[in-house]
């Protein structure tokens, strides 16, 4: 019998721990919509660079420096990381441009 390499998922026994459990699950939907907003708004501002649209990309990027902004104030991403995206979005406007 060859053991899997996921641990068996068991029932928390304390009344704490499933408080915990369930406090888990909304914070991870929370966390993964954060993280898909995040995602859709990089990629929104990509493919306005793309097509060459100038005044659309730097209004979409906008929204998004406030996005990524946020997403580091809630601590989902490091500040570094989210300095690091901006930076690369803003790089790329400044290439659109000339």
């Amino acid at each position: 019998m060859a053991t899997s390499s996921k641990a068996k998922k068991r029932t928390v026994r304390l009344a704490s721990g499933r408080k915990r459990a369930r406090q888990d699950v909304k914070l991870n939907a929370a966390n993964s919509s954060l993280r898909s907003k995040f995602r859709t708004s990089i990629k929104g501002v990509l493919k306005a660079v793309a097509s060459g649209d100038k005044s659309k990309a730097t209004e979409l990027f906008k929204s998004a420096q406030s996005v990524i902004d946020s997403i580091a104030d809630k601590g989902l991403f490091h500040k570094n990381k989210a300095a690091r995206h901006k930076s690369r979005l803003s790089a790329k406007l400044k290439a659109l441009a000339a």
